[in-house]
């Protein structure tokens, strides 16, 4: 329907708890090129995953991280947090990809105050920048719903942050899905994203494949061709029902997300499911 010319990758994290081998075999028989890989650091080692993915001819994209709070006030939980992403990048520095942060998911209010908490993520952020900058790592903030993060909503807020934090490294993640919720315009956020835009995730407006909901693709994808957006699209499809941060519901959702993959590669491809 589309027929992307970026490299296609699928969100790991998706599949649940099962093994990165099994997913990613299910990855290439569907014919994805690659990955964003869950920043679990107590599932393999870097060398691990590397010949997991290569064995399956898969590229590591990105690393999405574990769910920690780099903007809390107390400053334990943030230290973790920091302490978390440092290694990370470690891990990327050895086995590549780009590493994705941002706030805790599921907390949507503060527990200090906006301004406190936004002033804590910059000072986080930047100091996982400067040992990005040191290993030679990429960086993207991903830029979240209301419902699942409560600092960082939109591409504007991102690319301030970005400004406020000043790293080469950083830059921005979109999410289709998250816009769909957040942006008055979609297709103006990934102008304005521009080259900043490092890296973009997709699914329908209700974050199931691609033609099932009501987010006008077309456009958007006319929109990332203008601005020369040449790195993956990242599909983050769910199985639908109750709690998002779920992705595996009921014994049948793994077969059911390999559905959704199917026909999000058939769309984005021009292919046939």
């Amino acid at each position: 329907m589309f027929d992307l010319s970026q490299p296609l990758g699928v969100c790991t994290w998706t599949f649940g708890p099962q093994p990165l081998e099994r997913t990613a075999a299910t990855l290439r028989t569907l014919g994805y090129d690659g990955v964003e890989l869950h920043g679990d650091l107590d599932a393999f080692t870097p060398s691990r995953a590397r010949a997991i993915l290569d064995g399956e001819g898969l590229r590591l994209f990105s690393l999405t991280p574990a769910n920690v709070d780099p903007a809390h006030p107390d400053s334990a939980i943030r230290q973790a947090a920091v302490d978390y992403y440092m290694k990370l990048v470690d891990f990327a520095a050895e086995a590549g990809g780009i590493v994705s942060v941002h706030g805790h998911v599921g907390r949507v209010a503060p527990v200090a105050s906006m301004a406190a908490e936004r002033s804590l993520l910059v000072q986080s952020v930047r100091r996982i920048a400067g040992h990005a900058e040191q290993s030679g790592v990429d960086l993207v903030f991903e830029v979240l719903n209301r419902y699942e993060a409560h600092l960082i909503n939109t591409c504007g807020e991102a690319l301030a942050l970005m400004r406020d934090i000043g790293s080469p490294r950083l830059k921005v993640l979109l999410d289709a899905y998250h816009m769909n919720i957040e942006e008055s315009d979609p297709v103006r956020a990934v102008h304005d994203a521009g080259n900043d835009l490092g890296l973009f995730h997709v699914a329908d407006s209700n974050r199931d494949a691609i033609g099932r909901g009501h987010t006008d693709f077309r456009a958007i994808f006319a929109a990332l061709n203008d601005t020369g957006y040449a790195g993956p699209v990242i599909v983050e499809c769910t199985p639908p029902g109750p709690n998002p941060f779920t992705p595996v519901k009921d014994p049948d959702s793994v077969a059911v997300l390999v559905g959704q993959l199917r026909a999000c590669r058939a769309a984005l491809t021009g292919t046939a499911a």
